[in-house]
């Protein structure tokens, strides 16, 4: 009997046990699938991490081409012309002959000259001497002072016609250097316009030949008045630093960056009338001409530099119902919260956030729409979209 009851207390145990054990496990496997229901039902949405950097603002505007200096070649002499001594299209130097005009003329007229000057500088001698007698029989009384005076008269005339007859000379001699035709500047010069046998004329309003210097040229930008308006504004309140010393990027026809940067000389200081723009002179280097006169470009100017500037993905901007800009930010163990933000210029598909963030936070790009006040986030990194560069 004994035995029999110490096998019966040993089942009940045993039994207690593992219902003991069995009740255990539910209860963990109950644990388990409530922590994996809340995972569950956290959002999964995209995020960056805000880290201040340096922005430069740029203004895509037209431009137009012109050369760095023209020079319209002009005939100083009337004649007609002997020799072309260029070829169209080429490089010519400061100085260097391109059009001779027969010098026969030009050349008599200098002789002539040369003789005009000879004879008035003996008449001078002549005056001289007599003048000289005449003051010594003066001393002597031998002489009047009337004689004197007219002698004195005569040597000063003299001396003038020696003067009048140098001037002529170097006129005569000026003439013929201008026979031949020379550039004033070093550049390009294009087609001739006119040829061998044809009449160059001083003073004509048409040129013979342009040459344009093209290692360096300009390229006029045209701003519209609002928009330089809203820059200084802008600079006044302290939103942004005047980047006027920053280089300005060319964009060639086809939309390609062009090799070298530009610097802003200076902006008009009146605006057209008719189109209400204002014009920017940009310097360019231009060493290997590819840059033609007449050209039409676009040129990224800079408007305003963001030293510390916390930019968004464009992606990232909602607005509410009353149409201002909100951000939704991963707040304490990853809740949303919605945040109304003061919205920058825009560059490069992404916001400058003036105020309403601050370094460090995340912000929601991708999911807001699921992503409400108060609802658990699970985050993930957002992966920027490779997108053709504007540089």
């Amino acid at each position: 009997m004994r035995v029999l009851n110490r096998l019966t207390y040993a089942l009940v145990a045993s039994a207690s046990l593992l219902l003991v054990a069995c009740s255990g496990s539910e209860e963990q496997q109950k644990s388990e699938n409530v922590s994996g229901q809340a995972e569950s039902l956290a959002v999964r949405v995209a995020t960056v991490t805000v880290q201040p950097r340096r922005v430069v603002i740029y203004d895509e505007l037209p431009g137009r081409v012109s050369a760095f200096r023209t020079a319209e070649i002009r005939p100083q002499v009337s004649g007609i012309v002997q020799n072309v001594l260029f070829k169209e299209g080429s490089e010519v130097t400061e100085g260097q002959p391109i059009f001779k005009i027969d010098p026969a003329p030009f050349a008599a007229d200098f002789e002539a000259a040369s003789a005009v000057l000879a004879r008035a500088t003996a008449d001078q001698l002549n005056a001289s001497l007599k003048y000289d007698r005449i003051q010594a029989l003066v001393k002597t009384d031998t002489a009047s002072r009337a004689a004197l005076d007219d002698a004195k008269a005569a040597l000063a005339q003299a001396r003038a016609t020696v003067a009048e007859a140098q001037a002529n000379l170097t006129r005569r001699k000026l003439e013929l250097a201008h026979a031949t035709v020379t550039s004033p500047i070093a550049g390009r010069i294009g087609q001739a316009l006119i040829t061998e046998g044809g009449l160059a004329t001083a003073g004509s309003s048409g040129p013979m030949a342009v040459v344009q210097q093209l290692d360096r040229i300009f390229v006029d930008v045209r701003q519209s008045s609002m928009g330089r308006e809203m820059i200084e504004e802008a600079l006044d309140s302290g939103q942004g630093l005047d980047a006027q010393q920053l280089p300005v990027e060319i964009l060639t026809i086809a939309g390609k960056p062009f090799e070298y940067r530009g610097k802003i000389l200076f902006s008009d200081s009146s605006v057209d009338p008719g189109t209400g723009n204002i014009t920017i002179r940009v310097e360019v280097p231009n060493p290997y001409r590819q840059l033609l006169p007449g050209m039409y470009l676009r040129a990224r100017v800079p408007r305003s530099v963001y030293p510390d500037a916390l930019t968004v993905p464009q992606e990232a901007v909602r607005r509410d119902s009353a149409g201002r800009p909100q951000l939704t930010v991963l707040g304490t163990d990853k809740i949303a919260l919605h945040r109304a933000v003061e919205l920058g210029p825009l560059t490069d598909h992404e916001y400058v956030i003036l105020s309403g963030i601050t370094p460090g936070d995340q912000v929601v790009v991708r999911g807001q729409d699921r992503a409400g006040d108060g609802i658990k986030l699970d985050p993930v990194a957002y992966q920027t979209p490779v997108r053709p560069s504007v540089n």
